[in-house]
């Protein structure tokens, strides 16, 4: 059974995960530092060019399965309109409130 964002131990990742699952562009771009880096499936991207195109143009969705004790690592049920759902892999890097980079995978 999947985790409720509730359950989303680190605030960073739960409003991440959050503004995905809402669509909400604003709220995604509120909880990214400046100069936020990211990677899929070990290749660097622009998160800007990224997130346009894998998040919010093909409506995205985030079913969390697990995370790590610290809450920094997730295991995701992810699905969009381009791609279908897959079973992914996140790690987040958090600076403060604010997450400085984060890596997607398949899992």
């Amino acid at each position: 059974m999947p985790l409720t964002v509730d359950q989303l131990i680190d605030p960073a990742v739960r409003a991440f995960v959050t503004a995905v699952n809402a669509g909400d562009r604003e709220g995604f771009q509120a909880v990214l530092a400046p100069g936020v880096t990211m990677s899929d499936d070990g290749s660097a991207r622009d998160p800007a060019e990224w997130t346009e195109r894998e998040v919010f143009a093909p409506h995205a969705r985030m079913d969390v399965e697990s995370q790590s004790k610290d809450g920094l690592s997730l295991v995701v049920r992810y699905r969009n309109d381009t791609w279908g759902e897959m079973r992914t892999a996140w790690r987040f890097t958090v600076s403060g409130d604010a997450i400085t980079r984060f890596e997607t995978g398949q899992a």
